[in-house]
This record gives structure tokens, C-alpha cells and sequence, in this order.
């Protein structure tokens, strides 16, 4: 679920002037990039930063503090400052279009968001993964409900589309071949028609018919698509 984040590369050399905590925490989060929680050491980080072990103590308390931090600058970055840029689209249907359009396209490339939706790996850490999916499940529901859903089939929409992006995130990074830029697009309109109602438009600019829905034709709505899984696990 990404829009605009991007992180920044650190650079082993001295900064001008003083750092800051947020110069830490978006060095410790560049850390989780490259090699997950257990990369965020002080000695290491402060040798990215081109500073001393003192430095880091003048701002934190310990390395847990560090990590916390860089998770709260995942979570502003990642996903609150994702939703406020979504609120300015004009509907939900807009919203979650290009929501799942961003995500699909640059979300392979945010190492840190891999690293820890894959394995979190500290208490802190499971903590933020948790509160975030919540945080984003919570949010695409709630747009679903604006597009005539009701509650409950909101929340297991929301809950599934997040299926998917996780599980896309982690095949996008172990397997990237395996799906070019045309499929990709065509998986994303596979899934907003059956997921995201009036996320699709026709050539006039009306709401698409099932039968121009990818994967809803005439009578296979999500409860024929589960009698077909069905018949193909069992």
C-alpha cells in the first residue's frame, strides 16, 4: 500500500549539522530494508550515519526506543499519510482503484514493507504489523460500506483484498518473473471487478456489466467462484 514513500539511501559519512531522532529512525528503517529487524544494531546504524554511539544515546534511551522509532515512521509513511492522500480522490470506488493500482506497481520495491509483513521479528515490531493491518483493513472496509456494502461483507472484502496484497508482495519479491506488467494490470482489474463494486467503467463512463466484469460473468458472482475452488480442492 504505497503512494509516495520513499527511503532515503544512508551514506557512511558525516551529516552537516546535528542529527535528529527522525535521521535515526529512517536510517534504523533503511536497516529492516536491507536485512529485517535483527539488521538494526547501534554501532551499525550510527556508522551509516557517519556518528558515534553517543549521538544515538543523546536521543534514545536504547535500541528497542530505535526500532519503535522507525516503526512509527513506517506506519505515518505507509499507511496514514497513504490515506490522507486517497481522502482527496473525489469516491471510494476512486479510492481503492488507486490504492490497489500503487500497491501493485511500487509496493515490490519497499524492502522495508516485505521485511516486515514477512517476519517481524520483535514484540514491537508483531505489534506494528498488527495495528497497521488492522489500520488498513479497517479503512478499505469502510469504503466498501460507502459502495453499498453492508458490514459484514465489507469487512470480509477488506479482509481478503488484504489476502491478496500480502500474499502479491511476497511473490512479487521471491518471484518477480512470474507476472510482467500487462498481466499485472489485467490482475488488478480481475480484482477490483470482483471485489470493489463500480471500481470498473464502461466505454460511456457507467458502472460495468458482469459480463464486461473480469471474473464476474453472468452468474459467477464470489459464491460461484467458491463452488469452483471448491470442486477444485476437493
Amino acid at each position: 500500500m504505497v503512494l509516495t514513500i520513499r527511503y532515503r539511501m544512508v551514506v557512511r559519512k558525516p551529516r552537516p549539522g546535528p542529527l535528529t531522532p527522525g535521521d535515526w529512525a529512517e536510517a534504523a528503517l533503511a536497516a529492516i530494508a536491507e536485512g529485517g529487524i535483527a539488521a538494526v544494531a547501534v554501532e551499525s546504524v550510527a556508522a551509516d550515519l557517519g556518528a558515534t554511539k553517543g549521538s544515538f544515546y543523546w536521543h534514545f534511551k536504547n535500541r528497542d526506543a530505535l526500532i519503535q522509532a522507525a516503526l512509527d515512521m513506517w506506519e505515518q509513511s505507509r499507511t496514514e499519510s497513504v490515506i490522507e492522500e486517497l481522502d482527496h480522490e473525489p469516491g471510494p470506488a476512486e479510492r481503492l482503484r488507486k490504492l490497489l493500482e500503487a500497491a501493485f506497481e511500487r509496493s515490490p520495491a519497499d524492502r522495508a514493507e516485505i521485511a516486515l509483513l514477512a517476519n517481524p521479528g520483535h514484540p514491537a515490531a508483531i505489534a506494528g504489523v498488527r495495528r497497521v493491518a488492522q489500520r488498513r483493513i479497517a479503512y478499505i472496509a469502510e469504503q466498501l460500506e460507502k459502495l453499498g456494502c453492508d458490514h459484514g461483507e465489507a469487512q470480509d472484502r477488506a479482509v481478503v483484498l488484504y489476502y491478496i496484497y500480502a500474499g502479491y508482495l511476497q511473490m512479487a519479491h521471491v518471484a518477480p518473473d512470474v507476472a510482467g506488467d500487462d498481466a499485472r494490470q489485467r490482475h488488478v482489474r480481475l480484482i477490483l471487478g470482483t471485489l470493489v463494486p463500480g471500481s470498473l467503467k464502461d466505454d460511456r463512463g457507467g458502472p460495468a456489466t458482469p459480463a464486461q466484469r473480469p471474473g464476474l460473468r453472468s452468474g459467477a458472482g464470489p459464491g460461484s467462484l467458491a463452488r469452483r475452488t471448491h470442486g477444485i480442492s476437493g
